[in-house]
């Protein structure tokens, strides 16, 4: 059910100090989160991946029951904006209609399963997904926290390593399969057939070692380990960019967010793996038509900016983010990533960066190699005079 909300008190770069809270736990379908602009309904797609019909199917609801906008999350879910009370149930009855429903609040909040999404059909990743969700669907199953998570990253070399994640499927430098504790650099052999069973017996050492509300790395930073994990790891720094692979083709979007007629669009032309670097791969295509909203040149520089919903639609930013990113964009120098976040909490990129802007009462604090919480070098600084900090 998710670790209970707390506050987390901050300056605003006024002398003030502000309150933001720090709910511990993602949004999903039954239990959707309130922003803004409504509620947020995070679908989190079976095995990564919409069908056609799905895809085309959640554009037609996400415009009769939303407000037509969608986000991508670095989980590899797909956010529904702007529903109401009154419309989440018939927002709910017609995705339980198409699949894409847990049988319960408490399922679906254990089914965080990262999927790589340059699987190959009869490499085992699918056989992995299906008997991890089933695993997680049973009564029995560990309770974990709001955000612990599972990452199946299954292809020759790991992709998934700097997305979020608690337990990993890894393959080795040999190509067998391992099971890998967050924050530890070895991991433990394991088999196609033994490969869930052990991951479940992790999530169970978890609790029983004391894990609580925190994530598998903080308890592995205290000298906790589990046994049998000492197989060194691969190391893996996928960084994707729109462009063809060989399952397909990803394409990519300014801060992650599309709308409903871009979904659609996309829809015609394969079924669609989601990706937590917010790209969409669409199975087997090669060359799309131009789609209003997509992003297919792997050098436009709003690829490498990372932006949250800011104000107005988050009730806790304070500050407009994504206007301010376009704006910034043509003087982003090469290569260069920029984050810019509507607060503190730095919700779109919780990992240091480069560089962030962070919203404040009074513009915006400049932070170089820290999260959007670090001490910032210049604070106060108003929208228009950005570019010359970038």
């Amino acid at each position: 059910m998710g670790d209970a909300p707390q506050l987390d008190r901050l300056g605003d770069g006024g002398g003030r100090v502000s309150a933001h809270e720090v709910k511990g736990w993602c949004p999903g379908a039954l239990r959707p989160m309130r922003s803004g602009d409504g509620l947020v309904v995070r679908v989190r797609p079976f095995g990564g991946r919409l069908r056609r019909a799905q895809a085309d199917g959640i554009a037609t609801l996400a415009a009769a029951h939303g407000n037509g906008l969608l986000d991508l999350s670095s989980r590899g879910n797909l956010q529904i904006r702007g529903v109401t009370d009154t419309s989440l149930p018939h927002l709910i009855e017609g995705l339980r209609a198409m699949g894409l429903i847990d049988p319960s609040e408490e399922v679906e909040s254990r089914r965080n399963i990262l999927v790589t999404p340059f699987w190959a059909p009869g490499d085992g990743t699918e056989g992995l997904v299906s008997a991890l969700t089933d695993a997680l669907s049973t009564p029995d199953a560990p309770a974990l926290p709001g955000k612990f998570g599972f990452a199946i990253d299954t292809q020759r070399s790991p992709a998934l390593q700097n997305a979020s994640a608690d337990i990993r499927l890894e393959r080795d430098a040999q190509g067998g399969l391992i099971l890998v504790a967050e924050g530890m650099l070895t991991g433990k052999p394991v088999t196609q057939q033994t490969a869930v069973a052990e991951a479940m017996a992790l999530a169970d050492w978890f609790t029983r070692a004391g894990g609580g509300a925190r994530r598998m790395s903080a308890l592995i930073a205290t000298g906790t380990v589990p046994k049998g994990h000492d197989t060194p790891r691969q190391a893996g720094n996928a960084a994707p960019v729109p462009g063809p692979v060989p399952a397909g083709v990803l394409v990519g979007f300014a801060f992650g967010q599309m709308r409903v007629e871009t979904l659609a669009g996309l829809a015609k032309h394969g079924s669609l793996r989601l990706t937590p670097w917010r790209l969409l791969l669409v199975e087997n295509a090669r060359d799309l038509p131009d789609i209003d909203g997509v992003l297919i040149d792997p050098a436009d520089p709003l690829l490498r900016i990372t932006a949250c919903t800011g104000a107005p639609r988050c009730e806790q930013a304070l500050q407009e983010t994504r206007a301010l990113g376009r704006a910034l964009a043509p003087h982003l120098g090469a290569g260069a990533t920029l984050h810019i976040s509507g607060c503190t909490k730095g919700c779109a990129h919780p990992r240091p960066a480069p560089l962030t802007l962070t919203g404040q009462a009074r513009g915006f604090a400049l932070i170089h190699n820290g999260t959007a919480a670090d001490t910032p070098i210049r604070t106060g600084l108003a929208p228009d005079e950005l570019k010359d900090h970038i």
